[in-house]
């Protein structure tokens, strides 16, 4: 309990929050989307509830639930889910600096509560981890603020869309705004040339592999995408070391 009213009362919870803030309407558009796209798939309440609270990782659950209502086998759906959320390896190998100082049950709540936005967010606020107890509350005060209203968004508007999915058109165009979040999150990502050409080469492979069966173009696309920049990051010069 302590740990909550030290976190939650530094001032830097506040600044994260304040910060997402911005970004929750987009988040939430989001959520809603996904909500309704469970039971409109065919999902019951209490599964697509489920869904929302247990895995709590969007792109995941849009990637899944079509394979889902198709029947496919369990292996192609954890091997999809897998691939789409392989970028959160490369964030908590980032993070891990940051959080070692944490006890476990800790950092696995932090793994849990990682998203995409407070992810970016965070790194751009605190480039390099702390380098003391003072900045280590800092930066967990800051990233548990970004964690909170990315968490409510989502999870306040999943529910909603969850309620309403039966009540709520598709001529609302909510597949086309989760489409927007996406775009604006991978805006956000894509920020080295290296990156970029990344996001080239997985959407040119996930169009040509189109007719794959299970949406399996998805895993193929992030399969060559990986190959192809690891290939070219060993072909590219190293960078000369800066001297402190």
């Amino acid at each position: 309990m302590f740990f909550l009213r030290s976190v939650h009362g530094h001032p830097e919870f506040r600044s994260g929050a304040r910060d997402m803030a911005s970004l929750a309407p987009g988040i939430a558009a989001w959520g809603l989307m996904t909500g309704v796209a469970m039971v409109k798939a065919g999902m019951s309440t209490v599964e697509a509830l489920a869904m929302t609270f247990l895995v709590y990782a969007g792109s995941a659950q849009l990637a899944a639930i079509p394979l889902i209502v198709a029947g496919a086998p369990l292996w192609v759906i954890v091997a999809t889910g897998f691939c789409v959320n392989l970028r959160f390896v490369v964030f908590s190998l980032h993070l891990r600096p940051y959080l070692m100082h944490m006890p476990r049950w800790r950092r696995l709540a932090n793994g849990y509560l990682t998203a995409d936005l407070s992810y970016a967010l965070f790194t751009k606020r605190f480039p390099q981890p702390p380098a003391d107890a003072a900045g280590q509350a800092q930066q967990e005060a800051y990233l548990a603020g970004n964690y909170f209203v990315t968490w409510c968004a989502w999870m306040g508007l999943s529910v909603v869309g969850i309620a309403l999915a039966n009540l709520i058109p598709t001529s609302w165009g909510l597949g086309f705004a989760g489409v927007l979040c996406l775009v604006g999150i991978l805006c956000s990502l894509a920020n080295t040339p290296l990156r970029a050409l990344s996001a080239a080469i997985a959407g040119a492979a996930a169009v040509a592999t189109y007719a794959l069966p299970l949406k399996l173009n998805v895993v193929a696309s992030i399969l060559v995408a990986v190959a192809a920049c690891y290939w070219l990051e060993q072909k590219m010069p190293a960078r000369p070391e800066v001297e402190q």
